[in-house]
């Protein structure tokens, strides 16, 4: 530890006069010069200001795939209990079709109920191909009172939006990019179950956590498991969501029992939970994640 010095001033007004502790030949070595304060300056901006790599793209083009440009939402619905079955009714009367309409570039990838974890809570994830120019299309098509597939005009979406907003206590939304090392969800025979696990990265770490999971899917792809990985741009940043298919809770279990005896997993999760914020802030997400289907996947 640098040792302090105290300074005094002399009656004469002659300037500073360094007052010695004990030792004071140990206390000289941390007196510094007027002369030699630009070099002090120098050495603490060095331990602030770090020199960072130059990248020639941003993050989420080095991370995300090239030859597609979809964009992803992915929507949280907290439902009132008593409305959860009503609710359910409704999205499947509506977003369907919204999906079958071909006019509006965009697809209803799956659509769920919580079964553990947090309850009466919906999920729904969509893709837009095309990127942002396709989901503002179709929000703006959708904004336009009425919803038209093969002529036949059914509910407005203004009044489904209303109607499911009574059935709500809360929603949140995020738009999301598919990293280049996973497979793009595709339909799956089932019945299964969907497990969303979602992470909170320490910011800076997402083009870590993206050279790790590109080893480390190499380790969950033997039962083809792994349905899709996302990384946040637009909503709570520094998330990444892993989902993942099952035929059931026991298959689920003896999968993931048997990546821990591959050579490189332990140590592949070591270091990506280095760079989560926080470990009780992944077990928590991790609680909160188990899905089951409510209708499809839809093709």
């Amino acid at each position: 530890m640098a040792a302090r010095v105290l300074l005094r001033w002399s009656p004469a007004g002659a300037g500073a006069v360094p007052r010695l502790p004990p030792g004071g030949g140990l206390a000289l070595r941390g007196m510094v010069s007027s002369a030699s304060r630009p070099r002090e300056d120098s050495w603490l901006k060095s331990l602030f200001v770090r020199k960072v790599d130059p990248r020639k793209d941003a993050h989420s083009n080095l991370l995300a795939k090239r030859e597609t440009s979809s964009l992803y939402k992915l929507q949280i619905h907290n439902v009132k209990p008593e409305c959860l079955e009503a609710y359910n009714k409704l999205c499947q009367e509506v977003l369907p079709k919204i999906h079958e309409e071909k006019h509006y570039p965009c697809a209803l990838v799956g659509t769920w109920n919580t079964w553990y974890g947090e309850q009466d809570q919906a999920v729904h994830l969509w893709r837009y191909e095309g990127g942002y120019p396709a989901l503002n299309e179709v929000m703006s098509k959708l904004r336009q009172n009425k919803l038209d597939n093969d002529h036949i005009v059914f509910k407005e979406f203004t009044e489904f939006r209303k109607e499911r907003g009574n059935m709500l206590l809360s929603r949140k939304n995020q738009l999301l990019l598919e990293f280049s090392f996973w497979n793009e969800p595709v339909p799956r025979e089932g019945p299964n179950i969907y497990e969303l696990r979602s992470y909170q990265l320490r910011p800076g770490t997402m083009i870590e956590w993206g050279n790790y999971w590109a080893r480390a899917i190499r380790f969950r792809q033997d039962s083809n498991e792994a349905v899709g990985g996302f990384f946040s741009q637009i909503g709570q940043l520094y998330m990444v969501h892993h989902l993942w298919a099952y035929k059931d809770l026991q298959t689920r279990e003896d999968i993931r029992n048997a990546a821990w005896h591959k050579p490189g997993w332990d140590e592949l999760v070591y270091y990506t939970g280095n760079i989560l914020t926080s470990l009780e802030c992944w077990r928590q997400t991790f609680l909160l994640a188990i899905i089951f289907i409510l209708h499809y996947i839809v093709q």
